[in-house]
């Protein structure tokens, strides 16, 4: 029994070093000199430029959900 809730909370600490890891991360999406992640797109090459992601819905709403995930795995 003690075995199987130490499983338990060694897979929960891996969760939530994902989750943060997940959301802070800055390389998603990685093309060539493009990069793309949730919080901007940006660009290497003889000069390298970030933009804010764009402003899509679905896009916000993950933003939305990472935070608060991040916001109540703490708590």
């Amino acid at each position: 029994m003690l075995l199987l809730l130490l499983g338990i909370i060694v897979l929960h600490v891996t969760v939530l070093v994902l989750l943060f890891v997940s959301t802070i991360v800055s390389q998603w999406l990685v093309n060539g000199e493009h990069t793309a992640d949730l919080w901007q797109n940006c660009t290497s090459g003889n000069v390298f430029q970030c933009l804010a992601s764009s402003s899509n819905e679905w896009l916000q709403a993950v933003q939305a959900m990472m935070i608060l995930s991040v916001i109540f795995s703490v708590l």
